[in-house]
Parts: C-alpha cells; sequence; structure tokens
C-alpha cells in the first residue's frame, strides 16, 4: 500500500525529513507521533503529492511518486484522501454539498451519491446541519464535515492531520470507532496526532515516531481502548502529556 524508502526532503536549507523508511500494509492503522516540527504535515503532503519530489523513493497505492508526473496527480487522489487541519471546505456550500463533492466529481449516480452521504453525515452527529452552509459552522463542526468528504467516495488510504483537534473528547472517540469501521472494511489509515490518549484508543494501531525528521524507535504504550463517554480523558492511568501541535 506504501513503502517509502529513503526519503528527505528540505524547506531551503532546513531539513524537515530525513532519511525516512517506512512500509504501511493494506488495511494498516497507523499513527504518526511526534513534537511540533518533526515532520509529520510534510510526510502526508508528499504522499498525498501535494510537495514536489526530492530526494528518495516511495509507492503508494500503487503510484511511483518519485516519478510521477503532476497531470497523473488526480488519479493518486482518487485512492487517497486526505483530512487537513486547516479543513479546505467550500465556506459557501452547505455541509451536505461539501460532503457530496467528491463523489460527484467521480459521476456517481445521484440516489447512491445521497445515500452514502446521509450515512457519513449520521455517523459524524452531523445529520441536523445537513442544509446549513459551512460558513456558519463552528470549528469541530468543520473538521466533521471535511471527514465526511474524506470517507464517503471509499478511498483505499486516508491520511488524516490531527483530526481530533478541534474535537472533544466524546467526538474524537467517535470519530475514531468511525475510522476503525472503515479499517475493518479494509481501508488503511495513516493519522497525524500530538495526542497519546487518541493513540491508546486504537490498541490495534502501528506507531510511526517521528523525531527531527527522522523515524525514532519511540512507542506509545497502547490502551484498551476509548474510555467510557463519561470518564475525563486522562483519569484511567494514562499520564495524557500533550505535545505542540504539528
Amino acid at each position: 500500500m506504501v513503502s517509502v524508502r529513503h526519503l528527505s526532503f528540505r524547506f531551503g536549507k532546513r531539513w524537515a525529513l530525513k532519511n525516512v523508511s517506512f512500509t504501511v500494509s493494506k488495511g494498516d492503522f497507523v499513527f504518526l507521533t511526534g513534537p511540533s516540527g518533526a515532520g509529520k504535515t510534510t510526510l502526508l503532503r508528499l504522499l498525498h503529492g501535494a510537495l514536489a519530489w526530492q530526494q528518495g523513493q516511495a509507492s503508494v497505492c500503487g503510484f511511483n511518486l518519485a516519478a510521477m508526473r503532476r497531470s497523473r496527480l488526480h488519479l493518486l487522489r482518487r485512492q487517497v484522501a486526505v483530512v487537513f487541519q486547516d479543513f479546505k471546505i467550500l465556506p459557501e456550500r452547505t455541509v451536505f454539498e461539501n460532503v457530496i463533492l467528491p463523489l460527484d466529481v467521480r459521476g456517481m449516480p445521484r440516489m447512491k451519491s445521497e445515500r452514502r452521504v446521509r450515512a457519513a453525515l449520521h455517523a459524524l452527529r452531523l445529520e441536523n446541519l445537513s442544509h446549513t452552509p459551512c460558513a456558519e459552522l463552528a470549528g469541530g463542526e468543520k473538521q466533521r464535515v471535511a471527514i465526511a468528504r474524506a470517507v464517503v467516495p471509499g478511498p483505499q488510504l486516508i491520511l488524516a492531520d490531527e483530526p481530533t483537534g478541534n474535537l472533544d473528547w466524546k467526538l474524537a472517540c467517535r470519530l475514531m470507532d468511525v475510522f476503525r469501521q472503515f479499517n475493518a472494511h479494509g481501508t488503511t489509515f495513516i493519522v497525524a496526532t500530538h495526542n497519546r490518549e487518541i493513540v491508546e484508543a486504537v490498541p490495534e494501531a502501528v506507531t510511526l515516531h517521528l523525531e527531527g525528521g527522522e523515524v525514532d524507535e519511540g512507542r506509545y504504550d497502547v490502551g484498551e481502548g476509548c474510555y467510557d463517554e463519561n470518564e475525563a480523558p486522562g483519569t484511567s492511568g494514562t499520564s495524557g502529556n500533550g505535545e505542540d501541535r504539528a
């Protein structure tokens, strides 16, 4: 699914990633962890083709990123969906219109696409906001719209950059449950997060830790899944140390 070998990338003279190598198999759930500036967002942008390749080799969903022409990026992005930190939703359009957009682009029959969108909105507690313009939404609501839009086409791979950053603990747990349901049906996930408790909420996940742009052997201990929704995170024996967001 994803194979990266000796990837390095720099902004000007500063190296953001240095000699990064890893492999993700189909159906894996991977957390990408590390402090602010570790290179998490840069790595996700490279895997989505949003940054021009510099050094190393990578294959994503069968596409050779190092040799890929910009004119073919749309083919990659039909297989790889992204949940961005800044949402990238259309503010003048409604929640429903934003979420159905990638299905319209693919030419999916309207009845089938509307059914998919309604299911995604229900799963993310957005059905009551279906006809609300996104400009009127709060940050956490916009985040959920971005997530619904990413999962609804059924991509092979979902890259999520701090997807729980604007959500309370109950909604964050619900989001992880939605991700795990898609993962159980074969969707591969790479999720960047600074939140240790979110990592512990998905005990079957693998953790790839970045430190200073390099892969580090550090790992979080895994827990027993999401806490009870009435229990505040950090009260079940976890340290809950907060790291800076990427």
